[in-house]
């Protein structure tokens, strides 16, 4: 079993893939993609994918950030099928399959990814940590609602977690047994005790505000 991507591949995505990504915002930058990177490996290797396709994709899947932000997921599958140095260690099959893996890692899809390859990016692309969750929520109603007082950030806030990270919520997984399904079901949780969740609320929205 291979246990970690081929040397040739990781030197040519390393030098001439992943440094784009200093061009892009904070949340997008290479210590994103990195991390989706080690995430992707993390679980091909769970489930018993090809580490060189993971890895690719994982590496590939923002590139098109470049372009229009709604269609990034898009865009960067071209910039992949678009990348002929990848025959070098990829069929044309593959290569097919890594293009819509990229596609399929967008978190608003409703449907699920064409392949286990899409599956993973679009797992490894989350951060489902509740104090990430938390953060992020409060950080855009901030930006967002700037004219509601703390009770009204409240009530969105909760608006929003239970629209869509509750148990009813509209957020899918695709793969059972990931570190992002023990983070959701903590996240769960909170959402289902408000008097658990807000003295978490609180505290962050101190600390944004402050």
């Amino acid at each position: 079993m291979i246990v970690s991507p081929s040397l040739d591949l990781v030197e040519f995505v390393e030098t001439q893939i992943l440094p784009q990504y200093l061009a892009f915002d904070k949340a997008h930058n290479t210590e994103h993609v990195i991390r989706v990177v080690r995430r992707s490996l993390e679980l091909a290797r769970q489930v018993g994918a090809d580490l060189n396709m993971a890895y690719v994709v994982a590496a590939y899947h923002d590139l098109g950030l470049t372009g229009p932000r709604a269609i990034h997921h898009l865009t960067s599958g071209k910039i992949l099928m678009a990348d002929a140095r990848l025959k070098r260690w990829f069929t044309a099959e593959q290569l097919k399959m890594m293009k819509e893996a990229v596609e399929d890692h967008r978190a608003s899809a409703s449907r699920s990814p064409r392949s286990i390859y899409g599956k993973i990016v679009a797992e490894a692309d989350r951060d489902l940590s509740p104090e990430t969750v938390i953060r992020r929520t409060i950080q855009f109603g901030l930006a967002n609602y700037p004219q509601l007082d703390v009770e009204g950030h409240w009530r969105r806030f909760m608006q929003h977690m239970n629209e869509k990270y509750s148990s009813t919520g509209y957020i899918r997984l695709w793969l059972h047994g990931s570190e992002n399904e023990r983070q959701l079901n903590e996240l769960r949780t909170l959402i289902a005790s408000p008097d658990k969740m807000r003295p978490v609320f609180d505290r962050i929205f101190t600390q944004e505000t402050t």
